[in-house]
């Protein structure tokens, strides 16, 4: 395997040799000049090679395969078959397999190349009559994937290039053998890509069934958080978390915020307690409908809800312009889980902010965390529901970093040392730079 890890300096799309109506296209989205993966992978892949990408979110790994993928697919145009699948894009989750979707259609604006997107939760009659004649590009998610191919509704035999895409999330959400199973049906001679925040030993085994030499592009070390993300962490008792959340959320800065709770019971209890509150939220979990679910994610990128409140499971296809604070309501139990969440701040070159609530069954998790990311997340402690005993039990292990400022924001109504306190709902506590205009994932 070759591996690719030094960034090359950006110079515009043109140094890519891509097509004209994909620069055209790309030139439309506003994109000036190529992300470190984009520079990296989009040479090798327009050579035919094998691929292994080693990048964080937001880091514009969909364009570094999307474009190579459009490009080959009309070079070397041929029609498709009944039923015939030229490109597998497969993705674990709903929400990132219609982005891709949309990226594909955006980028691929002006070839006239047949594409389309199936998932479940939904009907799958249209889904059937879209791949009847055969497509161009496919982007699916593995159960529906299977589901239709052992129907016969689609071949894959056909299929000169494949993309695995957040292969990591697809090992934890427990789609490795349908992965596997997909894969045998596709040919040995297609070209292969295989994209991962991070590098499990699992993943490391299956790149090695999948890959023919490939090279490797890697733009931040695994597991390794976004620099421009400040993460702070607020020390908090668990019975006082809902109103500290309220309370942060009265800071006008906080423009659009995505918080992570561990349940889907528990996302939708955070709605319901803001909504309370007065503060427009809703929730996107599995046990939504799919079109629930887009419907509160367009609510969101739309501006209407300034609040989502999301479970891991669909932390990965929330790609969202503008996220100003991701909040971990609870902290995850994997430390990989703790880096996509909060990846979805500080995209496209952005500056974002990233605050977890820790209560003290939560140190543990902390501690995995700043181990993994070898990065110790500064303590946020100018609120009136600061535990310093949870903060002692934290800082006797390490000589972590204490937020110091030299005005303290109090969040919340009322203290036993502040009672006449009134929080500040403008002075910016939580404040980074705002996002600049650029690429997408």
């Amino acid at each position: 395997m070759h591996t690719n890890i030094t960034p090359q300096t950006p110079n515009g799309f043109d140094s890519l040799n891509l097509i004209s109506p994909l620069c055209r296209a790309v030139n439309e989205k506003e994109y000036s000049n190529p992300t470190p993966i984009q520079m990296q992978a989009v040479p090798h892949l327009l050579k035919g090679r094998d691929l292994l990408g080693c990048a964080q979110t937001g880091t514009g790994k969909t364009a570094a395969f999307a474009l190579p993928i459009l490009q080959r697919l009309k070079e070397n145009y041929q029609p498709v078959g009944r039923k015939e699948i030229r490109s597998l894009i497969l993705t674990p989750t709903r929400e990132l397999a219609v982005q891709i979707m949309e990226s594909f259609e955006d980028y691929g604006r002006y070839l006239n190349l047949k594409q389309t997107v199936i998932y479940g939760g939904v009907r799958q009659e249209k889904q059937v009559k879209a791949l009847k004649y055969g497509v161009d590009i496919l982007v699916a998610t593995p159960g529906r994937l299977l589901d239709l191919h052992n129907q016969k509704y689609l071949r894959l035999d056909k299929v000169e290039v494949f993309v695995l895409d957040e292969a990591d999330r697809m090992l934890d959400m427990g789609f490795l053998p349908d992965v596997k199973k997909i894969h045998s049906f596709i040919t040995k001679t297609s070209q292969t890509m295989l994209f991962s925040a991070t590098m499990p030993i699992e993943i490391q085994r299956l790149t090695k069934g999948f890959l023919k030499d490939p090279i490797k592009v890697e733009v931040a070390p695994p597991s390794t958080t976004v620099d421009k993300i400040d993460q702070r962490v607020l020390f908090v008792d668990r019975e006082n978390k809902g109103a500290l959340l309220k309370s942060m959320l009265e800071d006008a800065t906080i423009e659009r915020a995505l918080i992570f709770a561990r349940t889907k019971h528990g996302a939708n209890k955070i709605v319901k307690n803001l909504s309370k509150g007065k503060i427009k939220a809703d929730a996107i979990h599995g046990n939504k409908s799919q079109a629930a679910r887009l419907e509160a994610l367009n609510k969101f990128k739309t501006g209407k809800i300034r609040v989502l409140v999301a479970t891991d499971i669909a932390s990965r296809g929330i790609d969202v312009d503008g996220i100003t604070h991701v909040i971990n309501y609870e902290l995850p139990n994997e430390p990989e889980s703790y880096v996509h969440r909060i990846g979805r701040t500080a995209r496209a070159g952005a500056a974002g902010i990233a605050l977890s609530l820790c209560d003290l069954g939560e140190l543990g998790y902390l501690k995995k965390i700043e181990r993994t990311t070898n990065k110790s997340v500064v303590m946020e402690k100018d609120h009136i529901y600061h535990s310093e005993t949870i903060a002692s039990k934290r800082g006797r292990s390490s000589g972590f970093k204490t937020r110091s400022t030299q005005k303290k924001r109090f969040y919340g109504k009322g203290s036993s040392s502040r009672k006449n306190s009134k929080p500040a709902t403008r002075r910016g506590r939580y404040q980074r730079e705002r996002p600049e205009r650029g690429r997408k994932n």
